[in-house]
């Protein structure tokens, strides 16, 4: 079952579900999800360092540099480009509750997409979500801090999991902070 936005407001007077900083829900809120807005912070990859990215590579290093855009700044998406930013928004979601990001669709017809695989975050996750922006377009798109970049759905599990994300023995995104690069190395055996 996904919340109404009936449901939602519920969830987060009685703080069931945790956004921080608190959204302005005359903006923010749809009628079946949350915006979430885009941080300053971006990873921009330094693709001519290396010449790939092996995740079965142990020693593993991710050829990216963090930039932050000044306030009132933008950020360009050229076509073909690939960033890791982030929301402005922390979430933290109960035990029985999975929330799913998607792009909003007047950024889709410029050709930005927010995630590359990962629309889904688990039970009991903690943290600022991280967005695989990319600009699958032929023009390049200027993107705002602040602006409203994705959606959340949340969906009620039939019970509790057992192994809520902050539970799970290795959660190597765990109350991530800004923008985050991949961990594959931490599966490496």
């Amino acid at each position: 079952m996904i919340l109404s936005d009936v449901d939602i407001k519920k969830a987060l007077a009685s703080k069931y579900i945790r956004i921080l900083p608190k959204p302005d829900l005359k903006t923010q809120l749809s009628s079946c999800s949350i915006d979430f807005r885009l941080s300053n912070l971006f990873y921009v990859f330094e693709h001519s360092k290396f010449a790939l990215l092996d995740p079965h590579d142990k020693d593993l290093q991710i050829p990216a540099r963090k930039i932050a855009v000044k306030k009132g700044g933008r950020f360009v998406m050229h076509p073909g480009a690939f960033v890791i930013g982030s929301t402005i928004e922390r979430v933290e979601l109960p035990d029985d509750l999975v929330g799913r990001v998607e792009g909003r669709s007047s950024l889709g017809r410029l050709g930005i997409v927010i995630h590359s695989t990962a629309p889904l975050f688990d039970p009991g996750w903690r943290g600022q979500l991280t967005l695989e922006l990319g600009n699958i377009g032929v023009m390049p798109v200027a993107l705002y801090p602040g602006m409203r970049i994705c959606a959340m759905t949340f969906e009620k599990l039939s019970t509790p999991s057992s192994m809520p994300y902050y539970k799970k023995k290795g959660a190597k995104y765990l109350n991530q902070k800004g923008p985050t690069v991949s961990k594959i190395v931490k599966d490496i055996k």
